[in-house]
């Protein structure tokens, strides 16, 4: 089993989220990355936006943690997401940021629209969906209610 524990920042912008596509995929996911070891979260995430988009984010707030188990190339995977909301200037609602990394690709998306982009992990949509009523101290887990595992790819 391999453990990945990864920063993901929300942003917001004219009521659109910003995701993030890995070019032949099916899924889209919330910008950030990998926690390298000694790394703070917050560091960890301004150094992923920096990578992907080439921006300065400001970190604004904790927002809570989702998990997940999945499958990949048969390997089981556990992964923990730490969220934080972002500020990153200059970015524009109407039109997507530029890719530093040929890998991926971003697109904004109303919240309602968060299914139909299969954005993963999917406890994720629920936390974007209410994101007015209760954004602080959100917890998400696709694990099943008896702690069983789901093996949806995050």
């Amino acid at each position: 089993m391999r453990f990945h524990n990864l920063a993901r920042g929300i942003i917001f912008k004219n009521g659109k989220v910003l995701l993030a596509h890995l070019k032949g995929a099916d899924n889209t996911f919330l910008p950030g990355g990998h926690i390298e070891m000694g790394e703070r979260a917050e560091a960890a995430l301004v150094r992923e936006i920096a990578e992907e988009i080439g921006k300065v984010a400001t970190v604004k707030q904790f927002i809570g943690a989702v998990e997940c188990c999945y499958i990949d190339n048969d390997q089981e995977n556990h992964e923990i997401d730490l969220l934080f909301e972002l500020g990153v200037p200059g970015l524009q609602s109407y039109k997507p940021p530029q890719s530093r990394e040929n890998h991926l690709e971003f697109l904004w998306a109303e919240p309602s629209e968060l299914e139909a982009h299969n954005l993963l992990p999917s406890p994720l949509i629920e936390c974007l969906l209410t994101w007015d009523q209760n954004y602080r101290g959100y917890w998400g887990s696709s694990f099943i209610q008896d702690g069983s595992k789901s093996t949806q790819h995050p």
